[in-house]
């Protein structure tokens, strides 16, 4: 965990805010203004080369809201997990789809089901509810009507 800490430190100064690992997996909670570089850099770095997107969803906690990546390397066989700190009164964040294609259905249920706006995403609408529905059934502070 350690190497791709440092490696992306030694790029991104400030990009890395929190690091732990979690069952062996490095866990990394990034700054979103350094979120695309950071991907595009895991993606690209002979050392990582985390070509798969596997997952992208997100937390509703009570004072924000956290978008979680789980990377994959298939050639190198290892895995990362990045987060993202959303403010809840404002969710907006950088779409992945530039680095990976597999981000633009996952952004778009993560849109669907909490609200986050992903800037850059090619064509984000719902995906999962009528385009109509009010709200987004996995906050918190959803109340089904």
């Amino acid at each position: 965990m350690e190497d791709i800490r440092q490696a992306i430190t030694s790029r991104f100064p400030e990009g890395v805010e929190e690091a732990t690992e979690v069952h062996s997996v490095p866990t990394l909670y990034v700054r979103m203004g350094d979120l695309v570089n950071i991907c595009k850099f895991l993606k690209e770095e002979p050392e990582f080369r985390f070509d798969y997107l596997m997952s992208l969803t997100a937390v509703d906690w009570p004072d924000r809201f956290e978008v979680v990546y789980h990377l994959y390397s298939v050639p190198l066989k290892h895995y990362a997990t990045l987060k993202v700190k959303v403010d809840k009164e404002a969710p907006v964040m950088p779409s992945v789809t530039p680095v990976w294609k597999a981000g633009d259905w996952q952004e778009r249920e993560v849109y669907d089901m909490f609200g986050i706006e992903f800037t850059g995403h090619p064509d984000l609408r719902r995906i999962l509810l009528e385009p109509g529905w009010d709200g987004y059934p996995l906050r918190k502070d959803y109340v089904e009507k």
